[in-house]
This record gives structure tokens, sequence and C-alpha cells, in this order.
């Protein structure tokens, strides 16, 4: 199952590059932020187009948290920013230089390491609710204030990347939530589903995420949004997978690979994020 989960996740992450690409696509163009933004890019086909990449890659994620740990299937999702440059370069028609080429083998080989190394286990789909009521707050509480500094100042890169982390955390919550009601379905049926409190809370914080994550594309360039986004939703992710759903990662000298596999994830992502301001035109 661990396979399959695995698959689902990489899935997911294609999909969501796609929706991701064409979000930014009809986000560049706007100068309007909160709600306003969203409501103008209702009305872009672009947009229309990655929110179906979103959803198609949320039923993706369902299906690899049904089957595999969070602390496995989250961090798989950094496929996401290798995929994304990928699919936006032939849609911006632009070309990737090389160095974003190396970014993307250190992104695949720092991921393939640290997953090798941690070999995430023994999750279980549900949680007590004394275990989410810190969680669930502390998740909010820190959206709230990375808003609340982002209101603060108008430098646009710091702006982008205090809404990404955000909306990476609002990520972490809503794939926490979303597994959990995942699990109900998968045991107790539809009618279970939606009387768990879990799918109602997924549905809004992951509303939240989408808002967030459209203010981050369109305040300052992706090198400050998506290191933030990428690694605080992975990061966010494995502390809610081992508090809430019990799952385990080797520990021992097999923090060493682990380690060395987060720096070239690390790495990676900061040259790909900056090799997106040195794409050329085609």
């Amino acid at each position: 199952m661990i396979e399959l989960a695995a698959l689902f996740a990489v899935t997911g992450a294609a999909s969501n590059a796609v929706g991701t690409a064409f979000q930014r696509k009809a986000a560049s163009t706007s100068r309007r932020t909160g709600v306003r933004l969203l409501g103008e890019l209702m009305r872009r086909p672009a947009w229309v187009i990655g929110m179906a990449g979103v959803i198609g890659a949320a039923v993706f994620q369902s299906l690899a948290l049904v089957n595999g740990p969070l602390a496995l299937v989250q961090p798989l999702f950094i496929l996401e920013l290798p995929f994304a440059l990928l699919v936006a370069g032939p849609l911006m028609h632009r070309r990737l230089p090389r160095s974003g080429w190396w970014g993307v083998g250190a992104v695949v080989a720092g991921l393939a390491v640290l997953l090798a190394s941690a070999a995430p286990h023994g999750a279980t789909s549900q949680a007590p609710l004394h275990r989410w009521v810190p969680a669930v707050g502390l998740c909010l509480g820190a959206m709230g204030s990375a808003v609340f500094l982002a209101s603060r100042g108008r430098a646009g890169a710091r702006r982008a990347a205090l809404l990404a982390a955000a909306s990476a955390t609002g990520n972490a919550l809503t794939a926490a939530l979303l597994k959990s009601a995942s699990g109900t379905f998968a045991d107790h049926g539809f009618p279970a589903f939606l009387r768990s409190w879990q799918t109602y809370g997924f549905a809004l914080t992951g509303a939240a995420a989408v808002l967030l994550l459209e203010n981050a594309l369109q305040a300052g360039p992706l090198a400050a949004s998506q290191p933030a986004l990428t690694i605080g939703d992975a990061v966010i992710s494995l502390a809610l997978g081992m508090t809430l759903f019990e799952e385990r990662v080797r520990t021992g000298w097999w923090l060493v690979p682990e380690a060395c596999g987060a720096a070239l994830i690390v790495v990676g992502v900061l040259v790909l994020s900056r090799a997106v301001q040195r794409i050329a035109m085609t």
C-alpha cells in the first residue's frame, strides 16, 4: 500500500503543478488583492483550468492519504515545484536555464534519499480530539500571524514569503483533516463522512489556503513564495503526522542521510526558484 500511496502522491503533485502554473498565469496580470482577486480570477479560463488541476490533485491526495502516512505523502508533493516549472515553461513560452535542471535533479535526489532513509511508517487514519485541538489552534494561529505580518509591510518579496508560509500551513492542516475524513469515508461510508467535522474543516482550511496562495503569487516573485510554500508544507505535515497520527520515522544514524536529503531539497528548491527569474523567451 505504501507504493500505491506514493504513486497517487506523485500523480497528485503533477496535477497540482498544472493547477499552479495556470493559476500563476492568471494571477500575474491582476492588481487586485484579497477576495476581489479571487472574484476576478474566477472569470478567467486559465484560472478555471488551474482549479481543475487543483481538484484533481485533491482526489489523488485523498487516495494517497488513505493508503499511506501523511509524513510520506506530503513530502512527495515537493515534486510539484519541478513539475510546475516544466509545465510553466511551454505555457509561458519560456525555456528553463541549465541551472534549473540541476535544481530539478537536486530536488528529486534529495527527496529520494530523505524518504528512503526516514521510511515513514505506523500511520493511523484517526486522532483523538485532545490532539486535534492544539494542532488546529497552533496552525490557525500561525496562519493568522503570517497574514498580519504580511499586511504590515509593502515589500513584495517579504509579503509573498509570509503569505506563502501561511498557505503552506493551511495546506498541511488541510491534508491532515483530509486524511481523517478520507479514513472515515473508507471505513464507514459517505453518511459518516458527511457527519465528520474534519470534512468541513478541510473544506474551510483548503479554501483559505487557496486564497492565500493566490495572494502570495500576486504579491511577489516565485523565488520568494515557492520555497516557503514547498518546504513549509512538507515540514509542517511531517510534524502533524507524528503528533496526530502516531507516524514514525527512523532515527539514530539514519538522521545523517535524512539531513543530507533535506539539504539537497532545500538547495534544489532555492536553485529552481531563482532559475525562474532567468527563464529565457522561446
